[in-house]
């Protein structure tokens, strides 16, 4: 019996410190193998993101090199669009406006050609997987604690993978904003999807609908109104996460909040954070709009 372990047998009070000791050797074993496997398949990985990192060069050179007024009126005009209000457009005019008058307006096309790859890419994702989870209870049981674990992961813990297999730049920023982003729009795609009427789903079938064509001439027609909630709410989680995104190399306006924290700069902080919150106000309210539009129209329709 040793003294110092309380009366304990000596296997038992070594048992910490054999355990610390077999947990630090997993822990390295498994480092290493992980970081051998990533320097092996690094010609792989550079090859698939290429045209990802292309895409997203070339939309940043677009937005940032256009002249200002060109994009200016481009935006508003979407925003008007998409809202059919002039409230909207002319919040987004302000924000705009307000963006140039304090010297972000290159800092903001970066982030916006950011946000946009990003939606695009979940979008892309998270419709047909959305569309699989509706069409599939199996499916929806075994997405649905993925989908769960995505989203009450701490945004940061993405960055820790990401930034060991793709590195540092703009491609894992951007993939760490995807995977955090995807999630509401598989959620919102397929609960559009069920909450379709059953009974015209059986009209459907009457008429000899087979399954392309009622998913397509019927199930996302109608659902189009939760889509575009799904869309919104990809973009907000893309805006929102730029500021940890900027930590592994993406730049814009989450480069410049992060600055301003680490040095206490407490204008610059603001007026960045004036600009992310304007651009994601402005977002909001013309994707909604649009998506109470399609409400709208869809109940006309229906009735």
């Amino acid at each position: 019996m040793a003294s110092s372990c309380w009366g304990l047998p000596e296997i038992l009070c070594a048992a910490p410190e054999l355990s610390g000791n077999t947990l630090r050797q997993m822990r390295r074993s498994i480092d290493t193998g992980f970081r051998d496997l990533v320097r092996e398949m690094s010609p792989i990985i550079d090859a698939a993101t290429a045209p990802l990192q292309k895409f997203l060069n070339g939309l940043e050179s677009l937005f940032v090199n256009t002249p200002w007024i060109i994009v200016f009126v481009v935006l508003v005009a979407a925003s008007h669009a998409a809202g059919r209000s002039w409230k909207i457009s002319l919040g987004t005019a302000v924000a705009l406006f307000g963006i140039g008058w304090f010297g972000l307006w290159g800092d903001t096309m970066v982030t916006l050609a950011m946000v946009t790859v990003c939606t695009l890419m979940a979008v892309l994702i998270g419709l047909p997987v959305g569309i699989w989870t509706a069409r599939s209870d199996r499916v929806q049981r075994i997405v649905t604690p993925v989908l769960d674990v995505m989203q009450t992961l701490p945004s940061f813990v993405y960055l820790i993978p990401v930034v060991v297999i793709f590195g540092i730049g703009k491609v894992p920023g951007m993939i760490a904003v995807v995977i955090y982003a995807t999630p509401p729009m598989i959620r919102l795609t397929g609960l559009g999807i069920r909450l379709v009427d059953r009974e015209v789903i059986e009209a459907a079938d009457a008429f000899g609908s087979s399954p392309r064509q009622k998913l397509w001439s019927v199930q996302l027609p109608l659902a189009l109104p939760t889509l575009m909630t799904g869309v919104n709410q990809t973009i907000m989680m893309s805006l929102s996460m730029v500021v940890v995104a900027s930590m592994v190399g993406v730049g814009g306006l989450g480069k410049n909040v992060l600055q301003a924290i680490n040095n206490q700069f407490f204008t610059m902080g603001f007026l960045n954070g004036f600009a992310l919150v304007a651009i994601a106000i402005a977002f909001d309210r013309a994707s909604q709009a649009y998506g109470k539009r399609l409400q709208r129209h869809s109940e006309v329709t229906d009735e």
